[in-house]
């Protein structure tokens, strides 16, 4: 036995006995502890969706999906250029948690379900099935966004359509790349940008080779390919037919050619390293004798692939949302668990004022997705299509934005843990930024709405109808709303100074359209503050600088 000196006192052995640690955050039911979204649903007309949506929302929530999300973001994808005996293979291999998760939302409609199905809410309530999916694992979400947006530009083309709609329709998930049999379902990827190119993507140098009929022989590079295990992609290139060129085209890449059963030419080189989810691997491929069907008209690719653009836009916000959702839900509970210095920290009035600014912001942004997705309903007026035609970009440029700074500040309040790979918030952090730059950059959104305004009036109109629903609610939005429109004139008369000033633009017709949103739809008190905190005389740039006198606490409740 260890001796001690006379006096000295043996200190508690049991140094690993854990408290003041927050229980794991798992067997929830992520739709019916989401307040915010349960009222939207049912505001924006797809109260009918809500079973499916709470037992998806126990799914997401439960112990088995949210370790398979971890794993598959541990055990990431491998490339495998060839097989044993150096035949091709340009096969990716996931581990069985990524299949899982992905199934699960295929198997819910979180892909094309409005497409499938359509009902008054069907975008509604696919928007949300998707965020659901997304909150907990966002990298499987890029092939399901993919597939919806996709349905919208092959439907007009029915020698692609006939054969591949009624496969993306399927609720089935079948990850195999099947030479012999058919597979009765089927997931799209896209490739379209290229490294000397990036968003412009009229500087490809892609080209394919007319071979009769709507088939094309490829010969080319992509930078990115998103999810290249995917059956089929939507691909640009520079066609020409008969020794004539047609232009900028979009071709459709089946990754299996039938009915002769082989796989068609698209050599995965590598996989990129990404900052953020490993989960759902993007590549570069080659294609060197690679077989493509038109998709639309031959020289028309950006009007064929635009209103797809468009939905997987609109898809950003929406996952963008949903990451903002967790990282709301994660930084609550962490707070109702954890004490420090005599007191719980959601008690304590400087977290209590971060976190009910947290949550504002999540409730702007999801109010944000689904008023969108309620744009892009089969029953949608021509009013609705001109204001989904500005909304959509200008909600994209400002929500993706705010997304990183949002994720960082819900993880600082986890603290250390939060900065830990263990805690799914350091994953968020890393992930958020792929939204402000998938499907356009900041200063390409921006300049997209530029554009949106001086060639195409009805949408401005309509963006101005939208905002004119609230008018007299709030003097605060009021004179914001006059201000951003005193600024829309004055560019439209100056163009020159127009794209210096694009980003400011956009941003204020954004929180018009949030603060506008939130009057109609959030509880007053979030509403108010919202606008007080974004728009008004005391709003601050940090999260947690509320208006004096706002009930922060009230606010929290709620989420």
């Amino acid at each position: 036995m260890t001796s001690f000196a006379r006096g000295q006192r043996v200190i508690g052995a049991a140094t690993h006995y854990v408290e003041n640690q927050p229980p794991w955050r798992v067997d929830v039911d992520e739709y019916g502890l989401n307040a915010p979204l349960g009222t939207a649903v049912r505001a924006f007309g797809a109260e009918w969706a809500e079973d499916g949506l709470r037992e998806a929302g126990a799914l997401v929530g439960s112990g088995p999906f949210q370790r398979d999300a971890h794993l598959a973001n541990v055990h990431t994808p491998v490339a495998h250029a060839h097989d044993r005996w150096g035949f091709r293979l340009d096969e990716v291999e996931y581990d069985p948690s990524y299949h899982r998760v992905i199934a699960e939302a295929v198997a819910r409609g979180a892909h094309t379900s409005a497409w499938a199905q359509p009902r008054p809410g069907a975008h509604v309530a696919r928007a949300a099935m998707f965020m659901l999916f997304a909150q907990v694992e966002p990298g499987h979400a890029c092939p399901v966004s993919m597939t919806h947006a996709a349905v919208a530009s092959i439907e007009g083309s029915s020698w692609v359509a006939d054969e591949w709609l009624p496969r993306l329709y399927s609720r089935e998930y079948d990850p195999r790349l099947i030479v012999e049999g058919g597979k009765g379902s089927a997931l799209i990827g896209m490739a379209m940008t290229e490294k000397q190119g990036g968003s412009d993507v009229r500087a490809g140098t892609t080209v394919g080779e007319s071979m009769g009929g709507h088939a094309y022989q490829l010969t080319g590079h992509k930078w990115f390919c998103s999810a290249p295990m995917s059956d089929g992609f939507l691909v640009l290139a520079h066609t020409r037919s008969r020794g004539v060129d047609e232009g900028l085209t979009c071709v459709f890449v089946p990754r299996i050619l039938s009915p002769h059963g082989m796989r068609n030419a698209f050599r995965i080189q590598r996989l990129k390293d990404k900052l953020g989810n490993r989960s759902n691997a993007s590549a570069e491929v080659e294609f060197d004798g690679t077989i493509g069907f038109l998709v639309g008209e031959p020289g028309r690719g950006v009007r064929a692939i635009i209103e797809m653009v468009q939905r997987t836009r609109l898809d950003c916000v929406l996952g963008t949302a949903a990451g903002m959702r967790q990282s709301v839900a994660e930084a609550v509970w962490h707070a109702r668990g954890r004490e420090a210095f005599g007191a719980l920290l959601v008690d304590q009035p400087a977290m209590t004022g971060v976190l009910a600014d947290l949550a504002l912001e999540y409730e702007a942004a999801m109010l944000t997705g689904l008023r969108l997705a309620q744009l892009f309903e089969a029953e949608a007026s021509d009013r609705d299509i001109a204001l989904r035609r500005l909304a959509t970009p200008v909600s994209k440029y400002w929500v993706c934005k705010r997304g990183p700074h949002h994720a960082y500040e819900a993880l600082e309040c986890l603290g250390g843990n939060g900065y830990t790979e263990s805690f799914p918030l350091a994953r968020r952090y890393r992930e958020q930024p792929v939204m402000a730059i998938w499907e356009g950059s900041g200063n390409v959104i921006a300049l997209d709405v530029l554009r949106a305004l001086t060639r195409d009036r009805e949408s401005g109109e309509a963006f101005a109808d939208e905002l004119a629903t609230t008018a007299g609610s709030s003097a605060v939005l009021d004179r914001h709303v006059e201000r951003t429109l005193a600024l829309l004139r004055r560019l439209a008369a100056d163009p020159d100074e127009a794209p210096s000033q694009a980003r400011r633009l956009s941003e204020d017709l954004a929180l018009a359209f949030q603060a506008s949103l939130m009057l109609r739809h959030a509880p007053g008190q979030d509403a108010d503050t919202f606008i007080a905190a974004r728009l008004g005389e005391e709003r601050g740039a940090q999260y947690g600088v509320l208006p004096s006198g706002t009930d922060a606490a009230a606010i929290v409740a709620r989420h």
